[in-house]
């Protein structure tokens, strides 16, 4: 865990700089290794140092590989990534049960996980760059390659990036005339920005419960009175349903409110049972229930994320948000357990509530389904911002309301008097 939140700490910062394609590949092939030397050098403390490389690869893999792959997507299809890459991974925890099941040994274990890395790497070499970043270093020669690979390929690139360039040029126009003559404006600015902060404020909020309470259902899958191997399986397994939420056309700010909402409410019934000794089959579905609508949560968010943060400071803001979620996993891991090994009242009574407020929160945040990134701050006020219908406004639409209800009610009647005589020819 402690991995994981230093790579939440550096992951944007130098994908931002370096490149995010750069940073997979490098994180990609160190983690290949470091799932070697275990196996190999079983040493205590070297193994704790090579679990701590080990999270902060997989906390950069992740901010990379996510924001490629929704960067890479034209905006109608957006949310196939981020429930594409989840069902990878909950196939990679339903294996993880069998192969610990079968490995004797820890060191046997760690280099069945191993081998399999190292034979892929190969693959890993024909991930192209963010074509955004490329447009923002002003990597035209990069962009012409990519273009000249395929038809189909020159295509994507001329949608993804048709308006970006007009929108960079305007911004870039924008600050010169701000400061003529001057240094450019630093990220930190941006970073102030009140909607950026109100969007980042909210977006840290969701991705911290939903790591209490994801992380809080798998750290304590093994106290629902079932197999800890079954358990951890059918864990894989209740998560393998997010694929079919892209098919949800909803949008993101609905999507999220519903998951959210669903998550609190399963991980509510399910401590009511389990208090009042409820089967153990019954509170372990519940459980798991909660935990497939909160990693729905996550990975909407993390589109989410991508999607309301402007090119400049996506990839820190961002994370920034991944940066909750490790912050929510550490203090995930040192809630305490009941003596009998169950999940304790308070944290169960947080699982449940901090989705539900989070709920409400989304109601603040715009929505972002089939619009363009936006590559400013300016683009991201000129995004439709939700707000709460006034009396005057309520009273207005009741009236028209009212107004056209009557108007309905005496139409027929005088449709009827006047125009009788076409009635036949109407049906005719």
């Amino acid at each position: 865990m402690v991995g994981l939140l230093l790579g939440s700490l550096l992951g944007g910062a130098i994908s931002d700089r370096y490149g995010k394609r750069t940073v997979l590949l490098v994180c990609v092939y160190v983690h290949a290794v470091c799932g070697l030397v275990p196996a190999l050098l079983p040493q205590p403390v070297l193994y704790l140092a090579v679990r701590c490389v080990t999270g902060v690869c997989c906390c950069c893999i992740n901010i990379c590989s996510f924001s490629l792959a929704v960067e890479w997507t034209p905006p109608a299809a957006r949310l196939w990534p981020p429930a594409f890459l989840p069902f990878c991974f909950s196939l990679g925890t339903m294996g993880g049960a069998p192969l610990a099941w079968l490995s004797p040994t820890w060191r046997r274990l760690h280099l069945t996980l191993a081998l399999p890395q190292l034979v892929c790497l190969p693959l890993y070499l024909s991930i192209p760059e963010s074509p955004r970043w490329l447009l923002l270093r002003k990597r035209m020669d990069v962009l012409e390659r990519y273009r000249d690979n395929s038809p189909a390929d020159k295509q994507c690139l001329d949608l993804l990036l048709d308006s970006a360039w007009s929108d960079m040029q305007k911004a870039t126009e924008a600050q010169k005339e701000q400061s003529p003559g001057g240094p450019a404006p630093s990220d930190i600015i941006h970073l102030k920005h009140p909607t950026v902060l109100l969007r980042l404020s909210i977006m840290s909020y969701l991705s911290a419960v939903s790591a209490l309470t994801y992380f809080g259902i798998c750290m304590n899958i093994g106290s629902f009175g079932v197999g800890v191997y079954s358990a951890q399986f059918f864990s894989g397994l209740s998560e393998a349903p997010c694929l079919l939420v892209p098919l949800v056309r909803l949008g993101r700010r609905p999507i999220s409110m519903l998951a959210l909402f669903l998550s609190g409410a399963a991980c509510f019934l399910s401590l009511l049972l389990s208090r009042y000794n409820g089967e153990p089959v019954l509170v372990m579905s519940l459980a798991l229930l909660g935990k497939l609508c909160i990693l729905a949560a996550v990975f909407i968010s993390i589109l989410y994320s991508i999607e309301l943060f402007p090119t400049v400071v996506r990839q820190r803001c961002v994370s920034l948000v991944n940066l909750s979620f490790r912050v929510g996993c550490l203090v995930n891991s040192l809630v305490p357990s009941t003596p009998n090994g169950a999940i304790s009242l308070a944290a169960m009574v947080v699982y449940s509530s901090g989705p539900i407020i989070g709920c409400g929160l989304c109601l603040l945040l715009p929505e972002t389904s089939g619009v363009p990134l936006p590559d400013s701050v300016e683009d991201c006020d000129r995004q439709p911002r939700p707000r709460p219908p006034s009396m005057g406004a309520l009273w207005r639409t009741w009236k028209l309301v009212s107004s056209q209800t009557r108007k309905a009610e005496t139409l027929p009647a005088e449709k009827d008097d006047t125009h009788t005589p076409n009635t036949h020819t109407g049906l005719i």
